[in-house]
């Protein structure tokens, strides 16, 4: 067989396991693997380094503007970019529907938006008006092109669906074999308690890690669960930040849910403190969920190794401090109008690797099936996530060895700041290809903006997951007839 490259002498790491070998491939697809390929148009010497599937981001928001207004820090060009130097090789942004948009006008926006990526991209839509127009056309239209997953929110007024709303984006979603993703906050606590601590003047950057109560996600991560079994819907809980939120996915996996969930580094690697920092430097942690303190960063890595969680994400959301993003209504706006959101995209995998895979609390196989395998899985990227015979040819070089120290500069993307600065880290991504092309070697940057391409998914993957049936909807069906 004739390769157009070969990759030779790599510790090839795939989800099912690790072994020393050699990697072909022909027209931007694996076409062998084996313990040595001679030939190839051109070789890579691995030199014994780590031979992975390229990451897959799957959670988030490039260019993309918020329900207040606030455009994210990073359009498809600098968060691309960003995300390879930081192990991607793929990724899956937010499609952003607000209120009174079409479907079909959301996704030639971001169709427009994506052409300058350097890496393979699909969205998920995010959907605040789920219309009739919108359940009956717009969704089942998008869901044939291939954006097979879409997500709501349980908080926040402007995109609130309340539970009607969800009932009715996940029976949708089930009809037509999309996956349902949700962020699980109780609204009326939230807004309760933004109300309780501005009657006290507790509006600094500090007081929105207690604004938002450990109990407000998980009563509706809880409340989430039980929408998603009456309409026998799947359902993916993204940035899970409490331990009780873990366990609540924990027990409805283990009872046959049709869940997956993820959790995010920022949870398990800052606290409340960093709110709490000098000034306005507290404004940078801000998030929803919060982060939140030491006991449950150890309650969510038991889960991680526990299996609870199907990937960690970034959660990409940047915005800048200053007035374009986080201080957008001014250099001592309170808390509920600073930005929510922080960048990561590249820290994400050099810092999963760094604190998981060195320091001994997940295993390179683990590391695999949390920065790709699975979310190739679970969201139909079918081509994608593994490394094995007629995959594109989307790998990660990584020097299990070599050390990094976390700047702003290596960030690559389009922000002044990161969360990480200052991290001393083990594990780089040194080579980067998509379907087989080098985008990123030796800390530069060898792709072309519009090099990436858009990547259709399949119906979600449900495989080990039956479904918890509730009697009284499984009747209903029965009597209909379906």
């Amino acid at each position: 067989m004739i390769f157009d490259t070969v990759i030779h002498d790599g510790t090839i790491v795939t989800p099912g396991g690790t072994f020393h070998g050699d990697l072909g491939i022909t027209e931007g697809r694996i076409a062998a693997l084996a313990e040595r390929l001679e030939g190839g148009g051109r070789r890579i010497d691995a030199g014994g380094r780590l031979v992975m599937p390229g990451g897959i981001e799957a959670h988030a928001h490039i260019a993309q503007e918020s329900s207040a207004g606030v455009m994210s820090a990073d359009d498809y060009r600098s968060g691309s970019i960003s995300a390879a130097f930081g192990g991607n090789t793929c990724f899956v942004p937010f499609a952003a529907q607000h209120r009174g948009q079409s479907i079909e006008n959301v996704i030639a926006t971001y169709d427009e938006r994506s052409k300058s990526s350097v890496i393979d991209y699909s969205y998920h839509l995010i959907v605040s008006d789920p219309t009739e127009d919108v359940l009956t056309r717009g969704l089942p239209t998008a869901f044939a092109r291939g954006i097979t997953s879409l997500k709501v929110f349980m908080t926040y007024d402007l995109m609130n669906l309340g539970d009607a709303g969800m009932l009715s984006i996940l029976d949708v979603a089930r009809e037509n074999g999309a996956l349902t993703m949700v962020h699980a906050e109780n609204n009326d606590m939230v807004k309760w308690m933004n109300a309780k601590l501005a009657a006290r003047g507790m509006t600094a950057p500090k007081y929105h890690a207690i604004s938002r109560p450990e109990l407000a996600e998980e009563e509706a991560i809880n409340r989430a669960i039980s929408l998603a079994r009456l309409t026998d819907a799947p359902l993916f809980i993204v940035h899970v930040s409490t331990e009780g939120g873990a366990e609540l996915v924990q027990k409805a996996r283990l009872e046959g849910a049709k869940l997956f969930a993820e959790t995010c580094p920022q949870y398990l690697a800052l606290t409340r403190d960093d709110l709490d920092r000098p000034g306005m430097e507290g404004a940078k942690y801000i998030c929803s969920p919060p982060v939140r303190d030491h006991d449950t960063q150890e309650a969510l890595w038991r889960h991680i190794r526990a299996g609870t969680f199907d990937s960690v994400s970034s959660d990409h959301a940047p915005y800048r401090f200053d007035e374009t993003g986080k201080l957008m209504h001014g250099a001592d706006a309170p808390y509920p109008k600073i930005a929510n959101g922080m960048p990561g995209i590249a820290a994400r995998l050099p810092w999963l690797f760094s604190e998981g895979v060195i320091k001994g609390r997940i295993s390179l196989e683990d590391f695999a099936a949390l920065s790709s395998a699975n979310a190739a899985r679970i969201f139909g990227m079918t081509k994608k996530g593994r490394i094995a015979p007629g995959m594109d040819a989307d790998i990660a070089i990584w020097n299990p060895e070599a050390t990094r120290t976390v700047t702003l500069a290596d960030q690559h993307d389009n922000m002044d700041y990161t969360p990480f600065e200052g991290l001393e880290l083990t594990g780089v991504p040194e080579l980067m290809m998509t379907r087989g092309e080098v985008i990123v070697a030796d800390g530069t940057l060898h792709a072309k903006p519009g090099q990436g391409r858009f990547v259709a998914r399949d119906r979600v993957n449900l495989s080990g997951r039956a479904g918890i049936p509730v009697k009284e909807t499984s009747l209903m069906r029965a009597e209909a007839g379906e």
